[in-house]
């Protein structure tokens, strides 16, 4: 069975030093005054957790370093998201830290944990703080979490109140040349950059349920050309234009066929229809009632056949 060291002090369920929390301050107060380990007795738990997979000396690591992880957390709170979320991120890099920790090294867990703890706070607020990831590289990160707080020092050195209204948000030429060069990227990357930060999300639905007329944007983004529906309805007005005219007047005799082309199918150089009832009347020597009737009972017969 599995022994904690003589040198650490010997508690059966180590997470019992955490109580019951109902809010951040309270996890904050109880991190704060769980006891640190000596050098001696985090390297004697290091390798019994190492050598014997011991839980409880994990555990004991894990809680000792507590505190860090909220320290840390404090550095990320400008990004908006809730410190809760930014510690219990930290938690899981300090776990992933303690699991690889090799006391052997000479270093610290706090020294060894630190990156791990940073790396899983990073991702998270990468993959939260926009809608849309605004660094995937390297480079990228590198810019995201330090672009900021240089441009603060750089307004900073020259004179400029960061409260005050003509505060400029945008770098100068030579101040993007300044971060370019401290950051060892390139000065193209130091403007987009700084373009994806000043820029915001925008919802394409709208965010109101009261009912009224709203303008989201995809209102106006929105292609209906491709909607099936709409192509299909495209596609039949297509065909009734050409072939399906063409079979539906091959159900007519010639005189109502000729009578349909005139009326329906035929425009004259001024612009207008074809023939007139009367004109048709005087050609087949019938009344224009007559030919109105015909071409009644054509169009009738034209309907039944494209049906």
């Amino acid at each position: 069975m599995n022994t904690l060291p003589s040198t650490a002090v010997a508690v059966r369920d180590p997470w019992s030093l955490v109580p019951p929390l109902g809010n951040l301050d309270a996890y904050v107060s109880a991190v704060n005054r769980l006891p640190l380990l000596s050098p001696a007795e985090e390297g004697d738990l290091a390798r019994a957790l190492r050598d014997r997979g011991d839980v409880q000396a994990a555990g004991r690591l894990v809680l000792s370093h507590l505190r860090l992880v909220v320290s840390i957390s404090r550095q990320y709170i400008g990004y908006g998201l809730p410190q809760g979320d930014l510690i219990q991120e930290g938690n899981v890099g300090l776990m992933k830290a303690v699991k690889r920790f090799d006391p052997e090294q000479g270093v610290r867990l706090v020294s060894y944990a630190m990156h791990w703890i940073k790396a899983e706070i990073h991702e998270y607020i990468l993959k939260n703080w926009r809608m849309v990831k605004v660094a995937t590289t390297k480079a990228q990160r590198k810019l995201f979490f330090n672009l900021r707080s240089m441009k603060q020092a750089l307004k900073a050195d020259a004179g400029e109140d960061a409260s005050a209204e003509t505060f400029r948000n945008t770098l100068t030429p030579a101040e993007v040349a300044q971060v370019a060069r401290e950051l060892k990227v390139k000065p193209e990357e130091v403007i987009e950059m700084e373009t994806r930060l000043a820029g915001g999300d925008t919802a394409l639905e709208p965010q109101t349920d009261d009912g009224e007329e709203s303008y989201a944007p995809i209102a106006y983004l929105a292609d209906d050309s491709d909607e099936p529906t709409q192509r299909i309805e495209a596609l039949h007005r297509d065909w009734l234009a050409s072939d399906g005219i063409a079979q539906a007047l091959q159900v007519l005799d010639a005189r109502s066929r000729r009578i349909v082309e005139e009326r329906w199918l035929k425009v004259r150089d001024d612009g207008h229809g074809g023939m007139t009832l009367h004109e048709l009347a005087a050609e087949f020597g019938v009344s224009a009632e007559r030919i109105r009737q015909i071409e009644v009972a054509a169009l009738k017969k034209m309907r039944k056949a494209l049906a």
